[in-house]
């Protein structure tokens, strides 16, 4: 079987049983453990289907039941592969087939107004009771910040509250954009720590009514105005500029587009704070599962394939930190409030989408960990002396 030939020259660190569709059993690598986790194979075609598209069809069959880990969790079985894989193709097809990605993504990659509204709409206003089941108590949907690896989920995202402010060098009374503002707490953290306005902009209609509603139930709503709009559809200039996990969503056509309205937006002495997840691998295809049912439109950059438009657009890099394995831990976190509440999952929605999300959110930890994935978190301004020219006011 040409699965198990591949399998067995991929894994070389630690192990597994191997269960094939027609109930044969064999040891791939070395496992480590006196009970090998087990992948178990309940459909044929996926002996050929893990072969040629494994980014595709190992989720596939995962949320569809006729892959079955026994023996271990997924987690356990995600890390050994991924570490494994790290950073490169799995083999020469899934390599052709990440370039061809990458082309038919650039072609087909028009993310105007109306579409991206409508793959906003697919991931987050899925419903406003599942991301409590396990995000932080103020929602925050993206990557913390641990100054500790033992931080709980509620410290590192306040921790990358206070980042994010120290990088913006806000003044009191400044007027911010904050571009995918979410369910509005930076806008809501930035307009009560630093007396500065905030006007807050999502596609989500969930987000937007929640974001209305806390602004609200904390006064604030002479200090921060949130408005259901495309970054495209705004004309005003501010001082500060900041958004956090939407870049994502942007589309390669539109790099070009959305800094060259960064820099319209921005005063002459104004600073933009972009926080984005990034490859640290040259340009390459989207993720087919995470596109196909996680976020259709997404894409994570290279550093690349950032840093041309940014140039182009007259704007300056005045700082560029990678944060690695700082999404590792959230996702981890993330990860284990929502197995651990998998009955109020199930009380929503049925076993696949509890199995989807599953595999979405230990599929990227392991990306964080194991793989090219990290956070780019870019400060630009249009002139050298906009920000100190240390970082003592970050640190």
């Amino acid at each position: 079987m040409k699965l198990l030939n591949f399998l067995r020259v991929l894994i070389k660190d630690d192990g597994f049983e191997l269960l094939d569709a027609n109930n044969k059993s064999y040891i791939i690598g070395r496992p480590k453990k006196e009970k090998p986790i087990r992948l178990k194979i309940l459909d044929k075609s996926l002996h050929w289907k893990l072969l040629i598209n494994p980014d595709l069809y190992l989720g596939e069959g995962y949320m569809n039941g006729s892959i079955v880990i026994e023996n271990g969790s997924l987690t356990e079985f995600l890390d050994i592969a991924i570490k494994n894989i790290g950073r490169d193709p799995t083999n020469k097809i899934t390599n052709i087939l990440s370039r061809f990605r990458r082309v038919y993504r650039y072609i087909t990659n028009f993310n105007l107004i109306g579409k991206s509204k409508a793959n906003v709409a697919h991931h987050y206003d899925i419903s406003e009771k599942f991301y409590d089941l396990f995000l932080d108590e103020k929602r925050q949907y993206s990557c913390a910040y641990f100054k500790n690896e033992n931080d709980t989920l509620e410290v590192a995202q306040n921790n990358k509250i206070d980042h994010i402010i120290k990088k913006l060098n806000l003044k009191p009374n400044q007027k911010i954009l904050d571009i995918g503002c979410g369910w509005g707490t930076l806008a809501l953290d930035i307009a009560k720590k630093t007396q500065c306005e905030v006007v807050g902009i999502t596609l989500s209609e969930n987000q937007f009514k929640y974001a209305k509603q806390k602004a609200k139930e904390m006064n604030l709503e002479n200090q921060v105005e949130f408005r259901l709009a495309d970054y495209r559809q705004i004309n005003e200039k501010f001082d500060r500029v900041v958004s956090v996990g939407m870049f994502e969503h942007v589309g390669r056509k539109f790099y070009s587009k959305y800094f060259n309205k960064v820099f319209n937006f921005l005063n002459e002495d104004g600073v933009a704070l972009i926080h984005t997840i990034g490859s640290v691998n040259p340009p390459r295809g989207s993720q087919p599962w995470i596109t196909k049912y996680i976020f259709p439109g997404g894409y994570t950059p290279s550093l690349s394939e950032v840093s041309l438009p940014i140039e182009k657009s007259g704007l300056i890099i005045s700082d560029l930190e990678v944060l690695r394995n700082h999404y590792e831990h959230t996702l981890r976190h993330w990860k284990e409030r929502f197995i651990s509440k998998k009955g109020q999952v199930l009380d929503m929605f049925d076993e696949k989408f509890f199995r989807m999300w599953e595999f979405y959110l230990v599929g990227c930890e392991m990306a964080f960990k194991w793989s090219d994935q990290v956070v780019f978190q870019f400060q630009l301004t249009k002139k050298f002396k906009a920000t100190p020219i240390t970082r003592d006011y970050i640190y």
